[in-house]
């Protein structure tokens, strides 16, 4: 059972506690790339979205995204990588989406301020 609410900040916040416990990120990549899409909340910006857990990443492995698969990303290299690499690109960060794909957007540098 997800723990994801309608409530995006606590989703946010169930994030950076998930992941820094697990140590993990989680992701879903095909054949051609990672996961993202166009910003709900932001013109013209594309982001990238990422789950806490395993379980929570794969209910969004359906439909039209039903040929990805869920990989995980170690947090280490996620937060001193990853960020720096999708911020450099103008690529924002979506955290812990909910069934009805609502959540956080954020810079990637706001998301790694988190971790410090």
């Amino acid at each position: 059972m997800s723990k994801l609410t309608a409530d995006i900040q606590a989703n946010l916040d169930l994030f950076v506690a998930e992941t820094k416990e697990s140590q993990l990120v989680w992701g879903l990549r095909n054949e051609e790339g990672w996961l993202s899409c166009e910003s709900t909340e932001f013109e013209e910006s594309e982001v990238m979205p990422f789950w806490s857990s395993k379980a929570d990443a794969e209910i969004h492995n359906v439909e039209e995204w039903a040929d990805f698969e869920v990989v995980e990303i170690p947090l280490d290299i996620f937060v001193e990588d990853w960020l720096l690499t999708l911020a450099e690109d103008g690529v924002l960060v979506g955290t812990n989406w909910n069934a009805q794909l609502e959540g956080k957007e954020l810079e990637p540098s706001d998301l790694a301020k988190l971790y410090v």
